[in-house]
């Protein structure tokens, strides 16, 4: 077993548990990709068993704390097993969810989601992409199903020095599903959506957005950033009005009409605009044109900390022009999905943006990913995903 010894006082995190070491920490040694190395402290003391990545800053990722585990196929079948069994705890009102969720189940770098008899699998790290096959069956064999796709087309694989895969691993079938979804369905392509092809992240914010525009009487709302439309479809079985719909992907946006109508939806409630955000919110902002309820559920602006700066910009600038479309009373749905941008820092730039635009609101709820996509304590990067439902004053 090849080791790497860390830099004097670099060992503490990894005694907290949490499951990156960076390449500034490592003092020596090294590995080939995906290599399971057992990493020391610079006085020689065990501190993990973990998969190395020459390619990435992230130079190794954890795979246990324990001393006596062993890192084989039995391994990784108990940790699929677990992590499968924790979605018991959550209360997940569709057929689709996230299986896997990378490190916050002890499985850095894989992703796994289930659309009904389907997986869909990203291996995004050295260590996931070694054990490919393994993972592949473990996988198979605790949910007892026969297919899965494979999605590592992620930006995220090139940092690992891995080219795109894509493609069926077991079985094969159709690539165009129908999700189920609390009250609704939202159609997808495991071959062509985003990440393994969909949100199912947002889950509990779209039945929240639904409830609230039902409770509220929100009749007029506007959804950016609208993708395959899934507020959109919630807001109009909230029982709103008319729904505008805006992303600047043509496909997106047919697949969005096509949602629509898979629900039985009057298609004269649904507006659907191919067009860019930020001109569109100033147009609407010239014409005087107002809304009951927004949206802003923006593509990732910021994936790491160094583009914080520019992102935070970006989100302001969106924010204050919602800000200024929102009716008193009304209701703002905010989201950032970048790692970059923390939950407090995104708080303070939705207020920066109220106070440029003039408007104070209510903030009614915090809001993150669905709880199948798990933050643990030793792992707070998990948190994407973050939130807040503002009520105009």
């Amino acid at each position: 077993m090849k080791t790497i010894r860390l830099r004097e006082g670099k060992e503490r995190s990894l005694q907290r548990h949490h499951p990156w070491i960076f390449e500034s920490a490592i003092a020596k040694g090294s590995a080939d990709a995906g290599e399971t190395v057992r990493v020391e402290s610079a006085q020689g003391q065990f501190l993990a068993w973990a998969a190395f990545s020459p390619s990435s800053k992230i130079r190794a990722r954890v795979w246990s704390f324990n001393e006596a585990e062993r890192i084989d196929a039995a391994f990784f079948s108990r940790q699929i097993d677990k992590a499968i069994k924790a979605r018991s705890y959550f209360d997940i009102q569709s057929n689709g969810m996230r299986l896997v969720h990378g490190e916050s189940d002890g499985l850095p770098g894989l992703i796994v989601d289930r659309y009904g008899d389907t997986l869909v699998a990203q291996f995004l790290s050295s260590g996931a992409e070694r054990w490919k096959t393994v993972l592949a069956d473990a996988l198979l064999a605790h949910t007892g199903l026969s297919k899965l796709y494979e999605r590592s087309d992620a930006s995220s694989r090139g940092l690992e020095g891995l080219p795109e895969a894509t493609g069926w691993l077991r079985g094969d079938g159709v690539l165009e599903l129908v999700l189920q979804e609390h009250q609704w369905q939202l159609a997808l392509n495991i071959a062509e959506g985003h990440k393994t092809g969909f949100y199912l992240d947002q889950r509990d914010s779209r039945k929240r957005f639904a409830d609230t525009v039902r409770r509220m009487g929100l009749q007029k709302v506007l959804n950016c950033y609208c993708y395959t439309g899934g507020f959109s479809v919630a807001a109009l079985a909230g029982g709103a009005a008319e729904v505008t719909s805006i992303d600047s992907s043509a496909p997106a946006i047919e697949k969005a009409r096509a949602n629509v109508a898979l629900n039985g939806f009057d298609a004269t409630r649904a507006r659907f605009m191919d067009a860019d955000v930020n001109a569109s919110l100033r147009q609407f902002g010239a014409e005087g044109r107002t809304f009951d309820a927004i949206v802003l559920d923006p593509p990732k602006f910021a994936p790491t900390v160094a583009h914080a700066d520019r992102a935070a910009r970006a989100y302001k600038d969106i924010n204050r022009l919602a800000f200024k479309l929102l009716e008193p009373g009304g209701v703002l749905f905010t989201y950032s999905c970048s790692g970059g941008i923390s939950a407090d820092l995104f708080h303070k730039i939705v207020a920066s943006a109220g106070c440029d635009a003039g408007v104070d609101g209510f903030i009614t709820e915090r809001m993150g990913g669905a709880p199948d996509h798990p933050m643990t304590i030793n792992f707070p990067e998990g948190e994407y995903l973050k939130g807040l439902a503002i009520v105009r004053k």
